[in-house]
């Protein structure tokens, strides 16, 4: 018999359940739910997101799971990154409070993931941080990586030639599996780009 792949599960400690159910009650009925996601990987480490959830249209693609009482959406991109996640509060006296995640995951399971998530940190960023650009490895699906552009890089005019040129071709050089590069960055929600695009 085989048996069912176990629900993905996160936790809060007490004092961040209690600090979240504050925030959801203070937004009230507008509020359906948390979003757990991670923005991106640096220095060796997960960059997590917690966001109250308004429109449902924007957790489409997500799974749902109820933590200590609150509905909480795992970004689906990202759902076997966050399985396992614990979520504390912490109060601390220099102003600096707020919620710390602990993510028992790798950054990354596929080897190729691995080798393009060092080229990102060692190479390309460093080259395009001039520009106020980085680049982040959303992940690798069979033959294609999935990459999305931000900082001056988002809504930049000169963003499809630093994909080809720089970003793609390094990847497709150096990186043995991978086919093809997709950018998924959503331009015309940029701010501050390097090079505007030109109006059509």
């Amino acid at each position: 018999m085989t048996g069912e792949a176990a629900s993905p599960s996160i936790s809060f400690t007490p004092g961040a359940a209690e600090r979240l159910h504050q925030v959801i009650q203070r937004r009230g009925a507008a509020a359906i739910g948390l979003r757990l996601q991670i923005a991106a990987r640096a220095a060796g480490e997960f960059h997590h997101v917690l966001s109250l959830v308004e429109d449902p249209s924007l957790v489409a693609g997500d799974t749902l799971i109820k933590v200590d009482g609150i509905d909480v959406f795992l970004e689906g991109r990202n759902l076997r990154y966050l399985d396992g996640v614990s979520i504390d509060f912490q109060e601390k006296p220099s102003g600096q409070s707020g919620l710390e995640f602990s993510n028992p995951n790798p950054l990354w399971f596929d080897d190729r993931e691995v080798v393009i998530q060092e080229i990102f940190d060692t190479e390309i960023n460093p080259a395009i941080a001039s520009h106020g650009g980085i680049v982040h490895l959303l992940g690798v699906e069979e033959v294609t990586a999935y990459v999305e552009l931000g900082g001056g890089c988002q809504g930049c005019g000169m963003a499809d030639v630093t994909l080809k040129q720089g970003i793609a071709a390094t990847i497709l050089e150096r990186v043995e599996g991978v086919e093809r590069v997709i950018d998924q960055t959503d331009h015309d929600a940029g701010e501050n780009p390097y090079y505007r695009p030109a109006k059509k």
